[in-house]
């Protein structure tokens, strides 16, 4: 069914509204103020059925809260407790009185998400560009020049050594089969934790030849167990026959082998090496992330599967910059990740760091080395946005993830720029009084 317009309670028409309590010079209040919200109604109305079920949750409640979610960097839990607690966060979520009740189950955003989808996901990115349109933060000429960059989203998996993944694919077979009523021959619950546990203590003690033992025996028991639930029932259904044909995949797979398995949960992860010291390999996926030049607003980010070479992916980032912005970028700046690509990319000029020509202006010259101003908006986004790690299911909560993580991000940045104009409004207000002041006194004590 559609979803409810808004909060209400016959109580509520003798208590204060929110907007008589709370400070109006907050920049979450102005924010919430800035926000068009009935683009959203617009956009996802559609998205529900007519006179059917019971009402749905209301959309600015639910785009309000990813939207908190990212800014703060809490989980789905934690900004459902913490709106509890908020006035303000109630007020931007579009409630008209203080709520003393939970407004929804953490498991209702999961629900949503997956209603909208990436696609409808970038609506809300889109939006908080057009906010920032609206407030003159951003401008035609910003969006001219862009950075591109790419980075690695890692997947909220533990780290795929064989012997783990031997064990657990072993033991989620078990667990499987015994619900599907099957009785295994053995299940080397009790050997098969013993032989895990010894193998990290060998490898830790740096005895290779123990290790060695005890991992062959952890890849016997997971052959043994597959072996032993195909003889026992041929014709698999469900959940249990995609877990076994992983299973399989893990106990063929060989150390240079391509296309292998990381996860029996999360099979889309991919291991993506990007050259760190510090992290040889990371275990998720690549992602491809556009930012102005100027501000450094996220304009676009997208979650790619596949490992793509970077070049292959500029295209599509700048459409997608394209797309929610509003004007196709005249330059871009990559990296040296990026050589290869055209000069010229469906208008966009193509420039690679540190490619300095004898003839270049030094005006020319800095938006070169404005090009590094994209490391740190990736840090942040990891670091404050939930881009470090995602814990969002499927290829599709990888898109999602990243493009939140740029919603986050945007609306952190919309919270500065409102707190800054606020501070100049203040200080100017000050500033003309002091010469209201000087004058009044020079008047007083002009000479005759």
């Amino acid at each position: 069914m559609q979803p409810k317009s808004g909060f209400s309670d016959q109580g509520d028409l003798f208590r204060s509204r929110l907007d008589q309590i709370l400070n109006h010079r907050h920049p979450l209040y102005r924010l919430a103020d800035s926000i068009n919200w009935s683009l959203f109604e617009k956009e996802f109305g559609p998205l529900y059925v007519e006179n059917f079920g019971r009402p749905g949750l209301p959309i600015r409640l639910l785009v309000g809260l990813h939207y908190l979610k990212h800014a703060y960097n809490v989980s789905d839990e934690a900004v459902v407790e913490r709106f509890l607690e908020n006035p303000y966060w109630q007020y931007f979520c579009g409630c008209e009185y203080f709520q003393h009740k939970f407004p929804l189950d953490p498991s209702s955003l999961v629900k949503w998400r997956k209603r909208i989808g990436p696609k409808g996901m970038e609506k809300l990115l889109q939006v908080t560009i057009e906010t920032a349109k609206g407030k003159e933060y951003l401008t035609e000429k910003h969006l001219e020049r862009v950075n591109v960059d790419t980075t690695v989203q890692e997947k909220a998996i533990a780290f795929p050594t064989d012997a783990r993944l031997y064990e657990k694919a072993r033991r989620i077979l078990v667990r499987l089969a015994k619900r599907a009523g099957i009785e295994l021959r053995q299940t080397y619950e009790r050997l098969g934790k013993r032989a895990f546990i010894m193998h990290g203590r060998y490898s830790h003690a740096r005895q290779t030849k123990r290790a060695k033992r005890e991992l062959k025996k952890l890849r016997l028991y997971l052959g043994r167990v597959i072996r032993d639930i195909e003889r026992k029932c041929p014709e698999l259904k469900g959940l249990l026959a995609i877990m076994l044909e992983r299973a399989k995949q893990i106990f063929g797979q060989k150390r240079n082998d391509s296309d292998k398995l990381y996860s029996m949960q999360a099979p889309e992860v991919e291991c993506i090496a990007k050259g760190k010291a510090h992290k040889k390999y990371e275990f998720g996926c690549k992602v491809s992330l556009v930012s102005t030049s100027e501000n450094s607003w996220i304009v676009g980010v997208q979650a790619i599967h596949g490992n793509p070479y970077d070049g292959h992916t500029l295209k599509d980032s700048l459409g997608q910059a394209q797309a929610i912005a509003g004007y196709r970028p005249g330059h871009a700046y990559c990296d040296k990740g990026y050589k290869g690509v055209p000069t010229v990319l469906n208008n966009t000029e193509i420039h690679l760091a540190n490619k300095k020509k004898k003839s270049m202006k030094a005006s020319e010259w800095k938006w070169y080395r404005r090009r590094s101003g994209i490391e740190p908006i990736i840090g942040h986004a990891k670091q404050d946005h939930r881009m470090d790690r995602n814990y969002l299911k499927g290829t599709e909560g990888d898109r999602i993830n990243a493009i939140l993580a740029g919603c986050g991000f945007n609306i952190r940045k919309l919270l500065r720029a409102i707190l800054l104009w606020l501070f100049k409004e203040r200080f100017r207000g000050i500033t003309a009084t002091l010469i209201t002041l000087i004058e009044r006194f020079n008047n007083l004590y002009q000479p005759v």
